[in-house]
């Protein structure tokens, strides 16, 4: 899974992906790492204020896909601001910071608010252990974090941020998971125009399309 570098070919999905979690988890170092290849010290990067998002190319097999990434703020005073992003997304990426116990144990309350506001059942999970350069202040072993996805049935990996240790493997994991689940990201209203009488149609597009 690579970059794609060539805008000749057209894209064959977009696929909204979110990296929920609390605040200083390193959420946005995750993004910046992962899109630009960059990472700042904490004090060079301000906490998410509601929502931000990049955008990455990348190609799978010869195809490509426009990844959308959304950073939402993990502060308790947003909670409302995000909970709309939550529909469309194919993928969710819930973070947690090894050297915090406490971002661990907030995961169980971001899972119950994934259900509470995704539109599907099928998205894809991941957990992601962050921050593992700081392996002399770990507070949840690795072992840990294991047993929790698979207690959740999500997929699981460690990383860094800092170092971009397990960064692309985390994206690249998540990525297939969900071009291996067609029914997240194919269009299906395609057959369901074909079905529709000129009658029918006429009354639709007179409405809103919301």
């Amino acid at each position: 899974m690579s970059t794609a570098t060539s805008s000749s070919s057209e894209t064959v999905a977009t696929l909204k992906l979110l990296l929920i979690g609390s605040s200083g988890t390193g959420k946005s170092s995750l993004l910046m790492r992962f899109v630009d290849g960059v990472f700042l010290a904490p004090d060079e990067i301000s906490a998410t204020i509601g929502v931000d998002f990049k955008v990455k190319v990348i190609d799978v097999e010869g195809k490509k896909y426009k990844l959308t990434i959304w950073d939402t703020a993990g502060q308790e005073r947003f909670r409302t601001l995000t909970s709309s992003y939550y529909r469309g997304a194919q993928g969710v990426i819930l973070v947690y910071d090894v050297s915090n116990r406490d971002s661990f144990n907030d995961l169980q309350t971001w899972f119950n608010e994934l259900d509470t506001y995704c539109s599907s059942k099928e998205v894809v999970r991941m957990i992601v252990g962050n921050k593992v350069d700081k392996e002399s202040s770990r507070e949840v072993s690795k072992q840990e974090g294991q047993e929790f996805a698979r207690k959740l049935q999500t997929l699981f990996v460690e990383c860094s941020a800092k170092t971009k240790l397990g960064v692309q493997q985390a994206f690249d994991e998540l990525v297939q998971q969900i071009i291996d689940t067609p029914s997240l990201w194919q269009k299906q209203a395609a057959p369901n125009v074909r079905l529709q009488n000129n009658a029918e149609t006429s009354q639709e597009n007179s409405g809103c399309a919301c």
